[in-house]
């Protein structure tokens, strides 16, 4: 699994990982991203359990995995979460796993005896200390009716999860971030016409975002947008059709 340094200040850093050339074939790739500061880190989106032999390799190599003192889950999809249980016996002791609250008790169905944290709709600050603050924020229906966004205003990043993502074919993988956004857009459009349901929920994520001061916009699928293809995203995505899974109900109305 290749690893990709995407912000570093002193020791807060933001680390993707990803592009996995040895996963198996049929399991879709994921991005999983380490935020570090003051010997403290935090998984978001650590992965799933097919994956974990791999992902814990690739973060050996970057930091100690025993420094993991909170995992943070956006929604409660197998490829977030399925991995729990293993994380919870190689990382800190008394690590946090924050999750919705809507979800706590489906996920625990993995790991029953790890630590969980409530996540409110509302969302909430996860302090890493050395002035770094994680902001959970809602993205609520998109696709997961209990869903966050990430964003760190330190380092001008959002983590979206499932937001942006992108299913790109391995000949077109290389580096982790967008060069072409046009290009792009074919990778992405059929995953978020049919993942993404709610053209409201949709409306009120990209008007909170735009009002957020943000370099990076990092999905859990696929390659990541800086620059100026954020604002081409939020623009794209902002006018997209979404939901088509309904028309599969006009046959019976």
């Amino acid at each position: 699994m290749k690893s990709f340094t995407i912000y570093q200040d002193g020791d807060h850093r933001w680390v993707a990982f990803g592009q996995d050339p040895d996963k198996p074939e049929e399991i879709i790739d994921t991005n999983q991203f380490v935020v570090t500061s003051s010997d403290t880190g935090c998984l978001l989106d650590p992965g799933g359990a097919e994956l974990f032999p791999d992902m814990v390799a690739a973060l050996s190599r970057e930091i100690s995995v025993d420094t993991i003192q909170h995992l943070f889950l956006t929604h409660q999809d197998p490829d977030v979460s399925s991995a729990i249980t293993l994380w919870d016996e190689v990382c800190a002791d008394g690590m946090k796993i924050y999750i919705s609250w809507m979800w706590k008790g489906f996920v625990k169905h993995f790991d029953n005896a790890a630590r969980f944290v409530d996540v409110p709709d509302e969302g909430m600050d996860l302090n890493l200390g050395g002035g770094v603050t994680l902001r959970a924020m809602p993205a609520h229906y998109l696709h997961s009716p209990g869903n966050f966004s990430v964003y760190d205003p330190k380092a001008k990043i959002l983590f979206t999860g499932d937001i942006g993502a992108a299913l790109v074919p391995e000949s077109e993988q290389g580096d982790i971030f967008v060069q072409n956004f046009d290009h792009h857009i074919q990778f992405m459009e059929p995953f978020h016409k049919r993942w993404m349901v709610s053209a409201r929920a949709r409306d009120a994520w990209v008007a909170m975002v735009r009002n957020l001061d943000v370099n990076i916009l990092a999905p859990q699928h696929g390659l990541l947008f800086k620059g100026d293809d954020v604002q081409r995203f939020l623009d794209w995505f902002g006018n997209l059709e979404v939901g088509n899974g309904l028309s599969a109900y006009q046959q019976y109305t």
